[in-house]
Formats: C-alpha cells, sequence, structure tokens
C-alpha cells in the first residue's frame, strides 16, 4: 500500500536520524578508503557503484543498519485488514480539561495511582483501552479498528458504500471509567459518538474535540474533552457533501422525537385510566419511564433485551450466579437526607464499570433469562420496611411462578395465599422477601398489578387477566423499545469473555494470603508450619461451594469429609472456616476474616504440634466478574 506523503516524509526523518546517529557516514569514508587502496595496482580500474556495495555488504555495515532499525508498523492497524471490507480507525489522541484532577501530583515511577480506562462498543465489538494515570490532560491515545459490518449486522461480503453507511445511524459508545488505589470503579462519563461526519471528508480522516460531560446528577457538567480523529478504509471513492449528513441526522432526530411524543401521549392516557380504576394506585409502584446514567429518561422496557452469551454461559442458573457477582450499588448522591439518586445504567456502562444497583442487575438477568428461552419480566415493587427493590420473575408452562433475587442469585417458588380461604384451611407459605409489586416489564410487554392488594404474598401472576393486570399495547412499547426503532437507543453490548487465568490468580492469592498470616502469627509470637498437604483437601470442599451457588445442589461434602478425616491422626482436632469474597484483595480479605471469632480462633491458634491450611479457589465469569472462595484450617493435638 502507499504511503501518504506525510507518512513517507516521517519515514525518510527516522532513517535519516537513525543513519545520523550511528555515524554512517565516518563508516562510509573508512569502507571507501580502504576499497580505493585495494584497487590502486597493475590492473588499476575504476570503482563502480556495485563494487561500493559489495564491499559495504562484505563488511556487515549494510547488516548493522537493517538490524538496528526497528520499524514499528507504519498505519499498524491497516496493515492485516480485508482490504474488502470497509472498516472505521478511531484514535484517541489525548484528553484535556479534567478539572477534578487539576490538583493531581505526577505519580512517581512504580506508584500505584488512579487511573482512567476507556472502553468501546460498536455493532457488536468491543475495545477498552490501556489504563492511565488520572490528569487533568491524561495520556489517553489509542486507537481502535472498527469493522463496519460485523456478524451478521448489515451485508457482510459487500463494500459499504458512503450512502449505506450514512443510512447506519449505530453510534460508537465511548465509556470512560476511573479506577482507585483500592480498584474502586467510578463512571466518569458515558459519550455517544455519531461518527458518519467522516462521510465528508474528502482526505476519509477528520479530527475532532469531544467533550464529555458527567453522570447521574453531574449529567449537565463537563468531565472533560477527548481528542478523537476518525479514519476510514479503504477511503471513499465519492464522500457526501455535509449538509447531507446534517439533514439525514436532523430527520432521524426528529422521526425519534415523534415517536417518543406519541408514547408519551399514550402513556399519560393509559395512566390515567389505569387511576380511574381505583384511586388507590396512585401510590403503587407502576414504572414507565427511567433515567440512564446520562439524565435521559427512557421506557423501562428498552432496559430490556434478548441477551445471549454465545458459550460463556451455559444455563440460566449460572447467568443468575454470574450476575449476581457485579457488586452492588446505590448510584452516589451528593449531600445527605437519605433521598436515593435514581440512575438506571445502559448495559455497556453497568458492565464496565462492573457494579450497579438492583435495577441494573434485574434487567441484565431477565435479558440472559430471556436469551435462555424462559418467560421472564422483571418485577418493581418493594421489600421489608417498604425499601423501593427490583426482582426477576419467570413463568413456567405449568403455570408455575419464581422469583429471582439478582443480587444474591437465590431463587423462590411463589405460591399465593388465598385470601377468601376458609381460617383453618392449609395455606401455603411465602419464603421470599419481597413485599409488594406495583407492575412487571419485559422488552415487549408492560403489566401494572390492579388487584386489590399488591402484597405479593396473594398476589396471583395471571398476565392473561385483565381484572388482575392492566396491559399497555405492544404495539406501542415496540414503537420506542424494539431493537432499531428509535436512534437514541443504544445497542445491546455482547459479553465479553474473561481475560483473567483462574489458576494463577487462585495462587497469587493463596500465596499473599499465607504471608499475611504468617506475619500475623509472628506478631503473636507463634510459628507457622504449613500442611500443604491439608491445603490441596480443601480444594474440593471450595469447588462444592461454588457448584452448589450456581445450580442449587449440594454434592462432593461426603468425599471432602473423608479425606480430611484420613489426613486428621487420632487425637487431633480439625477446625475450618470458609469465606466468600467478590474482590481479590488479599488485605482486604484478610481484614474481614479476622472479624470473625471462628476465622480468629484458627488464624491465632495455640497448641501442640498446630498445623495450618489455607486454600484459595478463583472462579472466573463472563466480564471477569470472580467469585472468590477462601478457606482457613488447622489441625492441633488435642490436650485435656
Amino acid at each position: 500500500m502507499s504511503l501518504p506523503p506525510e507518512k513517507a516524509s516521517e519515514l525518510k526523518q527516522i532513517i535519516h536520524n537513525h543513519l545520523l546517529k550511528m555515524d554512517i557516514h565516518g563508516k562510509i569514508r573508512e569502507v571507501l578508503a580502504e576499497t580505493v587502496r585495494d584497487d590502486q595496482g597493475p590492473a588499476h580500474r575504476s570503482l563502480s557503484e556495485a563494487d561500493f556495495l559489495r564491499a559495504l555488504q562484505c563488511r556487515g555495515i549494510i547488516d548493522d543498519v537493517m538490524k538496528d532499525l526497528h520499524f514499528t508498523q507504519v498505519n499498524q492497524p491497516f496493515s492485516n485488514i480485508d482490504p474488502s471490507r470497509r472498516c472505521l480507525y478511531l484514535q484517541v489522541l489525548g484528553g484535556k480539561a479534567f478539572l477534578e484532577h487539576l490538583q493531581e501530583p505526577e505519580p512517581l515511577p512504580g506508584q500505584v495511582c488512579s487511573t482512567f480506562t476507556l472502553y468501546l462498543h460498536f455493532r457488536n465489538q468491543r475495545f477498552r483501552s490501556k489504563p492511565v494515570p488520572c490528569a487533568c490532560e491524561p495520556n489517553l491515545e489509542e486507537g481502535f479498528l472498527l469493522e463496519i459490518h460485523k456478524d451478521g449486522i448489515g451485508e457482510g461480503s459487500k463494500m459499504a458504500d458512503a450512502t449505506t453507511m450514512l443510512s447506519m445511524c449505530d453510534p460508537v459508545h465511548l465509556v470512560l471509567i476511573k479506577t482507585d488505589t483500592s480498584s474502586e470503579t467510578t463512571l466518569v462519563s458515558s459519550y455517544f459518538l455519531d461518527w458518519r461526519t467522516v462521510l465528508s471528508s474528502p482526505s476519509g480522516k477528520t479530527c475532532f474535540a469531544v467533550e464529555l460531560m458527567g453522570v447521574g446528577s453531574e449529567c449537565k457538567v463537563p468531565a472533560g474533552v477527548l481528542t478523537v480523529s476518525l479514519e476510514l478504509y479503504p477511503p471513499l471513492t465519492e464522500t457526501l457533501s455535509s449538509d447531507i449528513i446534517s439533514t439525514q441526522q436532523s430527520l432521524e432526530r426528529q422521526r425519534t422525537a415523534e415517536k417518543e411524543r406519541l408514547f408519551l401521549v399514550y402513556a399519560k392516557q393509559w395512566w390515567r385510566e389505569f387511576l380511574e380504576i381505583r384511586p388507590s394506585h396512585q401510590s403503587k409502584m407502576v414504572k414507565i419511564f427511567a433515567q440512564d446514567e446520562n439524565g435521559i429518561s427512557r421506557p423501562v422496557c428498552s432496559y430490556v433485551r434478548v441477551l445471549r452469551a454465545g458459550r460463556l454461559l451455559e444455563s440460566p442458573r449460572q447467568a443468575a450466579r454470574f450476575v449476581s457477582l457485579l457488586a452492588h450499588e446505590k448510584a452516589p448522591v451528593v449531600g445527605g437526607g437519605g433521598s436515593k439518586q435514581e440512575q438506571w445504567c445502559t448495559l455497556m456502562a453497568f458492565l464496565c464499570r462492573g457494579k450497579g444497583d438492583c435495577e441494573d442487575h434485574a434487567t441484565l438477568l431477565c435479558s440472559l433469562l430471556l436469551g435462555f428461552g424462559l418467560d421472564a419480566y422483571v418485577c418493581v415493587g418493594t421489600k421489608a420496611k417498604g425499601v423501593p427493590h427490583t426482582w426477576v420473575l419467570t413463568r413456567g408452562t405449568d403455570g408455575s411462578i419464581t422469583f429471582w433475587e439478582s443480587l444474591a442469585a437465590h431463587r423462590y417458588l411463589h405460591k399465593a395465599i388465598d385470601p377468601d380461604a376458609p381460617p383453618l384451611a392449609p395455606q401455603p407459605k411465602h419464603s421470599s422477601p419481597y413485599r409488594t409489586v406495583g407492575c412487571v416489564f419485559n422488552h415487549q410487554t408492560f403489566l401494572a398489578n390492579c388487584q386489590p392488594s399488591d402484597a405479593v404474598e396473594i398476589c396471583v401472576f395471571d398476565f392473561q387477566n385483565q381484572s388482575r393486570w392492566k396491559a399497555m399495547s405492544e404495539e406501542a412499547l415496540k414503537s420506542v423499545c424494539a431493537p432499531g426503532s428509535i436512534t437514541s437507543l443504544p445497542l445491546l453490548p455482547p459479553l465479553c469473555a474473561p481475560s483473567l487465568d483462574p489458576a494463577a490468580s487462585s495462587n497469587q492469592l493463596e500465596l499473599e494470603m499465607r504471608y499475611l498470616v504468617s506475619e500475623h502469627r509472628k506478631d503473636l509470637d507463634l510459628a507457622t508450619v504449613w500442611d500443604d498437604h491439608l491445603s490441596y483437601l480443601l480444594s474440593s470442599a471450595l469447588s462444592a461451594y461454588e457448584l452448589e451457588r450456581c445450580t442449587g445442589v449440594s454434592c462432593g461434602n461426603e468425599e471432602f469429609q473423608d479425606a480430611v478425616r484420613r489426613a486428621v491422626p487420632d487425637g487431633h482436632t480439625f477446625k475450618g472456616f470458609p469465606i466468600h469474597f467478590l474482590h481479590r484483595s488479599a488485605r482486604r480479605a484478610f481484614a474481614t476474616c479476622l472479624r470473625s471469632p471462628f476465622c480468629q480462633e484458627i488464624v491465632c491458634c495455640r497448641g501442640d504440634h498446630v498445623r495450618l491450611a489455607v486454600r484459595v479457589r478463583v472462579f472466573v465469569y463472563p466480564e471477569n466478574a470472580c467469585a472468590v472462595w477462601l478457606m482457613f484450617a488447622c489441625k492441633y493435638r488435642s490436650v485435656l
């Protein structure tokens, strides 16, 4: 591929600088003098250029030059791609005006500091940048090669021309995450970039500044500015005028605004009808709209989609386990007063941050269960003491109702109590922690509870019965919630396979734990002798615990108990303490363990012939979500 003029001159300059550095002119003079001297004699002839090049080659000068001249590939992203497929090369050329970090000192070499990481999603493709230290002008410089046609979206075999690409309204979703020194993540900004301005650039390349706004209560406050360059490869033969692009964008905005207006008119009318059924409905938790991280109000049904996890998750229960491993954190509020900041996150922002509120967990679990072919819905209601909560419900073909707690992967079979039954008639026991339910919804259904009481224990989930559940029009919901219905709807990102090595992570954490235990015992003037065989035996117990969390079935406990009995001699006592974490920080885990008197007893064990054991098992799920199981154990001779 021919180089553009600016790249060619840059390459010449690199070569020139390198030749000067190795004093090539001096070496050439030496070789020239030697060659002339050797060729002076009776058969004197004039030196040709070929003779001189041969002399340079013989003395290894050319080899030295080529050996020391290391090229990073020029135009690197375009080197290994199919020239028959259209690609967009997005470069981030640095950040500025991140004023929150104005006073941030320059990090010292090797110092642990807070970092920024930029995540991208575009048409089924996800990328992440290298983490860079947080600063007012962070050194965010990275290139991402995005395929315009990807995984069945569009005609993959056909080169996309300018007109085809103009009709592609899918933006590039940029999510900026801050990770502090204790590995806690914060969502800094979530931005949708319309890349189509590049279609009007004669050179096929454009560069501009992107102002990132904050999130939640700070969604109107600028967070910082990124300089972004876009380049199409192969370049377009015919570009579009900027007027055509702005007209297309304007038409899309108008179409979206009109659909949203019509849905709002319908929703208001529907709500009035719902209130006319019973005045008490005013206080029911019927949630039709919810604000995302950018403060944009969207119908709740748009937060749920059918999400298939490919080979990354094997079953609905494993999906529930995965969702429960994403940490629970309420949206931050500036100031007190106990008010709850409402913030339902887009799936991309939730996955990149690795934590979110109960609504984020419930919508993700519902999406995954729909992907596994279940009839799943998100429930909006309350827990004990009237605390607002969301969870997931699935309906079996036999009419059975199962509640799924997305924060803990617990499942509850729901059987309604009949309030009209005779006083002594046997009634099912209410087992779930949920108290009231106001509405249920999924990607294409919205139903409000219009039963006389919204108490979960007497609620009948017979969605076809219009006297119990008032449904919204599926057509109206489809007009604003179906994929591609409006341009403001973010596309669903695919789940990412884990990049952590579970064995290496387990070993590392176990070594750190051994060190912390030894140091703690040293402070108590206690020696530490490790029993490697006993440590190894603890693995089967940890594996069984995780399997039980995934499947709800306990197995393998008999073999573990038998192995321990064989490993602990007669007259000795065995004690074990298992614990579960969602993080991989050894110090935080050890501090938590020491708060338990049972663990204190083991770690600080005194006695005759004391042997200690510790085993760590890190179970890795998609998005690098981790279930960390840790078990301390000891055996010692019992002395009466």
